[in-house]
């Protein structure tokens, strides 16, 4: 892990508030000339601490009004069904994120849906279909209280 000064981790918290900020504009925020400024710029994405920049969608204003936590239990776990497993789930453009967990279920996923409708059926033709996946439990968001994927430097 690499050791950041107090320098990269306001260059860090700036850049995850504004993926947008033009190198002179952050230097000049953190009283660095611009070409030292762009240089630990650099240095942290070549040492993948900054990994992607992107645009922070509101899923509603797309159309996407359902948001639900997924288990899925699993009855097979040889390599070749979670790989197949893996597979499907990384080229699901629904599915927001995954995670392996410890607990009563193998998968947490995070997936949104236009509606309810539109969740039933990848239920029922993506979830149903997945290789080894032996229960499923669906959790609907009701409201959402925070989103964030901003860490805490």
């Amino acid at each position: 892990m690499m050791a950041l000064d107090k320098v990269d981790t306001d260059i860090v918290r700036r850049m995850q508030q504004d993926g947008k900020l033009t190198n002179a504009k952050l230097a000049s925020e953190l009283s660095l000339s611009e070409t030292p400024c762009w240089r630990r710029l650099k240095r942290l994405e070549e040492e993948g601490i900054i990994t992607d920049y992107q645009a922070n969608l509101d899923r509603r204003k797309l159309g996407f009004g359902v948001m639900a936590f997924v288990q899925l239990t699993c009855n097979q776990h040889d390599e070749d069904t979670t790989q197949a497993f893996e597979k499907l789930i990384q080229q699901c453009d629904n599915v927001l994120s995954c995670h392996n967990t410890t607990g009563a279920a193998d998968f947490l996923l995070q997936v949104v849906a236009k509606d309810l409708d539109d969740y039933s059926r990848f239920v029922d033709q993506v979830l149903r279909k997945l290789p080894g996946v032996s229960a499923i439990v669906s959790n609907i968001s009701l409201r959402e209280l925070k989103a964030s994927t901003r860490l805490p430097v």
